[in-house]
């Protein structure tokens, strides 16, 4: 049993809502339509007298006196899957001997079936009837611009795969983005942007799977169990979810079998009536000395790094790639069946990115900073090469622990 969660969109104020409308509150079914949502105007509005009818909406009401506690456990857990571990207790003592006055077959299926088909039709849900997924790409594409520095690529390709694949009514295969750049450039911070705009539990929502090769899959002598392990945790995802984002870390250190095992999860939907929708991302540090060096050389030419083309950066990724040892990340079908959609380069970051990211540290913690502040903590950093000091060599990665510094 996964850990307890709050409800969706108004949690306890959406259930209470929902009963004043079916009590008739400003009205009665068929003469006040339901509140619209915020995104309401993207689902379209919801069909007059649905989910409920005027015969439904009556017996609704002659059976509300019996709502109590031991119904909301009932519906919590189904709906939002929230305090199931009560309702498994409350369950064993309603077998044992019923609760006057509960009714549970009559009152809580029809109830359940109603409250369930009115929560979503305000947003996209899983399967379970929790409505989890948002998709919200105007808050992805502003907090990408606000919130991610110098990396003008990654932003450009990964709003648009991401609100292209969400906007094609039936994508041929999972969409496959492979982030590839030093340390600390922002590559887990954009797969958790992702997690947090197309998720309304982010990084928590059963609909997100994360795996870490060092920390999942540590010794490759139990690569078989590892790989019918993941297969096993990929499947329960995707069949939870209609939409499941699936994010591997530190990929290049994943043995090629358990990149194989999953690509039948990736490759081309052959029955649209069961294909799921799906996101992929692959996080690397494979390639960073090599889109390091196509910087170093903008730069040196006195051209700005936003003029470095992705087709530049692409293509030599690629080949590197697949110039890679043996049994590496390389060598997987994910490359040879050409089932990774779009390599995304990860750019170093300068020292007026490290300042930006120091601003962002300091806004975040609510603390006053100073310009000569910014400048210490970026002096902080280790900048290379040697000669020019130009790249940081940690990204911006321990930035948030170095605002400690001016604490007081």
């Amino acid at each position: 049993m996964g850990p307890a969660r709050l409800p969706g969109p108004g949690g306890l104020g959406c259930f209470v809502l929902v009963l004043l409308l079916l009590l008739g509150g400003s009205g009665s079914p068929g003469t006040t339509p339901p509140p619209r949502a915020p995104w309401a105007d993207e689902q379209g509005a919801v069909p007059e007298g649905a989910p409920w009818g005027r015969v439904r909406y009556e017996a609704v009401k002659k059976h509300l006196g019996a709502l109590s506690k031991h119904y909301w456990q009932y519906l919590a857990c189904k709906v939002w899957q929230e305090g199931c571990e009560e309702e498994e207790k409350q369950q064993g003592e309603r077998e044992a001997g019923p609760i006057p006055g509960w009714g549970f077959p009559l009152v809580g299926q029809d109830y359940l079936e109603i409250l369930s088909a009115w929560y979503c039709s305000f947003g996209k849900c899983c399967e379970t009837g929790d409505c989890r997924i948002i998709n919200n790409i105007t808050g992805l594409e502003a907090e990408l611009n606000g919130q991610l520095h110098g990396q003008h690529l990654a932003k450009d390709v990964v709003l648009r795969a991401v609100q292209g694949f969400l906007q094609s009514p039936w994508p041929p295969k999972a969409l496959v983005l492979s982030f590839h750049g030093w340390s600390g450039t922002g590559k887990n911070f954009v797969a958790r942007m992702v997690a947090t705009h197309l998720y309304r539990d982010g990084l928590r929502s059963d609909c997100v799977r994360v795996f870490v090769s060092l920390l999942h899959f540590p010794h490759h002598n139990y690569v078989d169990s590892y790989k019918a392990q993941l297969q096993r945790q990929i499947s329960e995802t995707l069949q939870r979810c209609r939409q499941a984002l699936l994010i591997f870390d530190e990929a290049e250190k994943l043995h090629s079998n358990l990149l194989d095992a999953i690509t039948p999860f990736m490759a081309q939907h052959t029955n649209k009536a069961d294909q799921q929708r799906s996101i992929f991302l692959f996080l690397s540090n494979l390639g960073g000395n090599t889109i390091n060096e196509v910087a170093l050389d903008f730069w040196r030419a006195g051209r700005a790094r936003e003029e470095i083309p992705l087709e530049l950066l692409e293509q030599r990724l690629r080949l590197e790639l697949q110039e890679a040892a043996e049994n590496s990340y390389a060598h997987s079908q994910l490359l040879r069946e050409n089932l990774i959609d779009f390599v995304v380069p990860f750019l170093p970051l300068e020292y007026q990115h490290v300042k930006l990211c120091a601003r962002d540290a300091f806004l975040a913690r609510g603390l006053p900073y100073t310009e000569a502040m910014l400048d210490q903590v970026a002096q902080m950093m280790v900048f290379v090469p040697k000669e020019e000091k130009l790249f940081s060599a940690q990204g911006c990665k321990s930035v948030p622990q170095r605002i400690n510094y001016f604490l007081p």
